[in-house]
Parts: structure tokens; C-alpha cells; sequence
């Protein structure tokens, strides 16, 4: 469903930089160690994880204790914090998409792209705004679970909704 979410879209990012070459079964079981690791993710108090940060969070067993995926985490909410005095994140990721979600229309699952020419301009774009692990199909992802898109199949209750 479509996010504006500053907070929710902050989750969605370290979520799905999380995901990143494991199931998303495994990050999904792991959401609530997630909330509790990254302070309900909030990007303002995960901005100020330090070092001391980063070690607590490499011995949480709540989360994947990868030490380049909890450090973006930390890097990418520093980079949100930073774009509230910009445009903001929620108007960032939106304005690849035109403001509204791209509706796919797919008929099976297979249909479904892993990336798409606007996720591989956002992750280009994040990436040169200093954020990490947001390569085109994280972004892709990203952009289906926070409703940038609507890539639910024709027949589900959910499609065009």
C-alpha cells in the first residue's frame, strides 16, 4: 500500500538493504528484533549511532549481524535526516514513480520484474546522495513494498486498490 511515511519509509530501506542476498522469510521473521535494534525506526536516533552503536547492534542476535548492512543502516538514516532539509525522502523516492504508483497489471508472478528503469534511476540517485546497499533491485523492492508500485497479479483482492 502507498507510503508517505518518513519513518515506514526509513523501515522499507533497512529492511530490504537487509534482505539483500538472503530470503525475505529470514528478514521478515527478524522484523520485530529490526524495531526493537534501530529504535522503531527512527531515523533521527539511528543518525546518532556511533561506534558503540554499530558494536550493540553486531551483537544482537535479533537481526542479520552483517557489519556492512548495519552500517549503511546508520549511514542511510543520516542521509534521510539530511534530506528533510531538502526535499525529504518520502518526495525523493515518490518523484521517480510521478507522484503516484505504477500499476504493473501482471498476470502471474513470473511477470514480475526484479528492476525497472525507475530503480535503477533511484538507486543511482540514492548512491550519489551518499546512500548504501540501495542497488536497483533492493530499490525495486523497496518500491513494492512501500507502494511505489502495484505489482499485485490482476486476480488479487489487493490490485488497484
Amino acid at each position: 500500500m502507498p507510503s508517505h511515511d518518513d519513518r515506514h519509509l526509513f523501515e522499507m530501506l533497512v529492511l530490504e538493504g537487509a534482505q539483500a542476498g538472503l530470503s525475505w522469510a529470514t528478514i521478515l521473521h527478524k522484523r520485530e528484533g529490526y524495531r526493537r535494534a534501530f529504535a522503531g525506526f527512527d531515523p533521527d536516533a539511528v543518525a546518532r549511532f556511533d561506534t558503540r552503536g554499530v558494536d550493540r547492534l553486531l551483537a544482537d542476535p535479533g537481526i542479520v549481524r552483517n557489519r556492512l548492512k548495519v552500517e549503511s543502516a546508520v549511514e542511510n538514516a543520516r542521509r534521510v535526516v539530511e534530506l528533510r532539509d531538502q526535499e525529504g525522502l518520502p518526495e525523493l523516492l515518490w518523484s521517480f514513480v510521478g507522484g503516484g504508483p505504477l500499476v504493473g497489471g501482471w498476470r502471474t508472478l513470473a511477470e514480475i520484474p526484479a528492476q525497472t528503469d525507475e530503480s535503477k534511476a533511484m538507486s543511482k540517485e540514492l548512491k550519489r546522495r551518499g546512500f548504501r546497499f540501495v542497488g536497483p533491485t533492493v530499490c525495486y523492492s523497496l518500491m513494492q513494498a512501500a507502494g511505489l508500485v502495484d505489482d499485485h497479479t490482476v486476480d488479487c483482492f489487493r490490485f488497484g486498490a
